[in-house]
């Protein structure tokens, strides 16, 4: 796709790896002045140099989604260096380990939802200030294909990822009439490092991943990336509360 963000300010949680890089590259390389944001600060300054000694304006920050005033802290980090902020992908998350619902501890429960809910929470929360302020604006939040549908033993992620997608909704019809988009996208499973590690953790369930997924292989980031610039576009204007499925063909059985 041929798309500009030329003078625009994008702004991505979960930016040192993954999707979140892939998604922050893809900004930068279409124009924007970008901030990563990752609770791992070293990766997400070693990204962003990489991306400004390659001619793009960027800058790395640390961002606990699950703590408010980290985010906060962010955000207003990002306005600070770039004046504004039009674009931003809330992308951080985390996985569990499989297990039914009966056997989930209420603490691994409790911090899935802290993070993949509430951490969507926060950053919107302090985004749309900075969006409502200037009246305009585009989110968007990464929920999952497991937001979508229901998977056993993943109780604990389907729950957050799908709250992820109710309060998109919400959020949406709150804002459409103050110049201000906010939709979700809902991957299924992608080529990260998170994966990885599942995977390692869980040998052979790669094949079974795979032959779930009717295109026959994982996403790659930069295809998540692809579909999150598009939303965020001129191309997406009538896209209001809306969620975006690139997930090979798994939810359309």
């Amino acid at each position: 796709m041929q798309i500009s963000f030329a003078d625009k300010v994008a702004f991505v949680t979960g930016a040192a790896s993954g999707i979140g890089l892939a998604t922050a590259q893809a900004f930068a390389e279409a124009g924007a002045a970008v901030t990563l944001a990752d609770i791992n600060l070293e990766a997400a300054q070693g990204a962003a140099e990489k991306l400004k000694a390659a001619g793009h304006a960027a800058i790395g920050v640390r961002c606990d989604v699950s703590d408010e005033a980290d985010v906060a802290a962010a955000v207003q980090s990002a306005v600070s260096a770039f004046g504004r902020l039009d674009m931003a992908f809330n992308s951080a998350g985390i996985h569990v380990v499989k297990a039914e619902t009966a056997d989930v501890e209420a603490s691994d429960f409790d911090r899935i939802i802290i993070v993949n809910l509430r951490g969507v929470f926060y950053c919107m929360k302090h985004e749309l200030r900075q969006m409502r302020e200037q009246g305009s604006g585009v989110i968007v939040n990464c929920s999952s294909q497991s937001g979508f549908v229901g998977i056993p033993g993943l109780g604990a992620y389907t729950a957050s990822k799908h709250g992820v997608i109710g309060l998109t909704k919400a959020a949406a019809l709150e804002y459409a009439s103050q110049g201000i988009r906010i939709n979700a996208i809902c991957p299924g499973t992608t080529e990260t490092p998170m994966v990885a590690g599942i995977m390692q953790r869980e040998p052979g369930r790669v094949d079974q991943v795979i032959k779930d997924i009717p295109l026959g292989r994982m996403r790659r980031p930069e295809e998540i990336a692809s579909a999150v610039l598009w939303l965020c576009s001129e191309g997406a204007t009538f896209m209001i509360g809306q969620t975006l499925i690139p997930d090979g063909g798994y939810c359309a059985r």
